[in-house]
């Protein structure tokens, strides 16, 4: 039996059954391996009632910190696990960066602050986000109204996040 050891330490993401990212995730904390699971609040609509959810934003993707060999292949004899995402012969990894402007994102409810003079950016445009919890992140201009759609950026899971943000928010990338 051959085993495949193309992996690293750090962050991968794990792709689970559909709907049990959650169970999933609380098992990986359960035997001590990092673990996170960002969940944003959606509206469920039904004939008698609307709720409010938390679903997983990236549906059947969790992310699991591996600090050694053990912790790989522990987090696949979870139920709900099916396997790590690969690109080619690689497993996907996540720097300790990306996620943290995941749950920069995913923790911006009300983006507020300081109007300064800017000049309105184009379409295509690529900024940094300089005020409010955002700040720091990369991202590209997709429209320009009163706000500005910004589009970030997870490329090493090559997924799209989208926010609403004002125009002075951003700054000329570096």
């Amino acid at each position: 039996m051959l085993v495949n050891t193309n992996y690293s330490i750090g962050w991968h993401v794990m792709y689970v059954k559909s709907r049990t990212e959650k169970k999933v995730h609380e098992s990986l904390l359960e035997m001590s391996i990092g673990s996170f699971l960002p969940l944003i609040k959606t509206v469920r609509k039904w004939s008698d009632r609307k709720k409010v959810v938390l679903q997983p934003l990236f549906p059947s993707y969790v992310f699991v910190n591996i600090n050694s060999s053990l912790d790989f292949y522990k987090a696949l004899s979870i139920s709900g696990a099916c396997a790590y995402i690969r690109f080619g012969n690689q497993y996907a990894t996540v720097r300790e960066e990306e996620i943290n402007s995941i749950k920069i994102l995913i923790g911006a409810e009300d983006i507020q602050g300081l109007v300064v003079d800017q000049q309105i950016p184009e379409v295509g445009d690529k900024r940094t986000i300089s005020y409010g919890p955002l700040c720091g992140l990369e991202c590209e201009v997709l429209n320009i109204n009163n706000t500005n759609k910004i589009i970030v950026r997870i490329n090493s899971i090559q997924q799209s996040l989208t926010a609403v943000i004002p125009s002075y928010y951003l700054q000329d990338a570096v």
